[in-house]
């Protein structure tokens, strides 16, 4: 199926480019000891960028486990079981754990991130922008589940692979 071909493609795309998300946070973190302590500011400002960059790569972090197989298995238990039957078992775990989570995520949490979204939510102590970013995360990650999920039951198994 070509859409779920599409689908997977940019769902790893944007899991990849995510990872790298790591990289400003690190530095982030870093440099909060020197400006506060030598530059005696902005080290507030760096934490509240660093909050919103992490926010979106654990964001990401959830389907990146799922899709490396080591997001909820079980694996010591699983490895007994026939490559078919863990298939199955994804499939199920997809369809009636992770589905109906995100879908109430995304329908939970939508008041509190549209709100946050459209006022363009501040940092409550610095007044810095992005905190809606942190918000928004959420929809991220359920978002990222949701295309997961698509792409876990509509791929083929192994075994109906041509």
């Amino acid at each position: 199926m070509l859409f779920v071909r599409r689908l997977d493609w940019l769902v790893g795309r944007l899991i990849d480019a995510a990872g790298w998300l790591v990289l400003p946070v690190i530095v982030l973190l870093f440099l909060q000891w020197p400006l506060r302590d030598l530059v005696h500011g902005y080290s507030r400002d760096a934490n509240d960028l660093g909050q919103w960059i992490f926010a979106l790569y654990v964001a990401c972090s959830v389907t990146a486990a799922t899709r490396a197989g080591t997001h909820l298995a079980a694996d010591i238990l699983a490895q007994r079981y026939s490559p078919q039957t863990r298939g199955r078992l994804k499939k199920f775990g997809a369809l009636f754990g992770l589905l109906p989570w995100a879908l109430f995520v995304l329908i939970g949490g939508r008041n509190i991130v549209l709100s946050s979204l459209l006022a363009r939510e501040r940092f409550p102590d610095t007044n810095n922008p992005g905190y809606f970013v942190i918000k928004l995360a959420l929809w991220v990650m359920a978002i990222l589940i949701l295309a997961q999920v698509i792409i876990d039951l509509l791929r083929p198994s192994h075994k109906d692979a041509p």
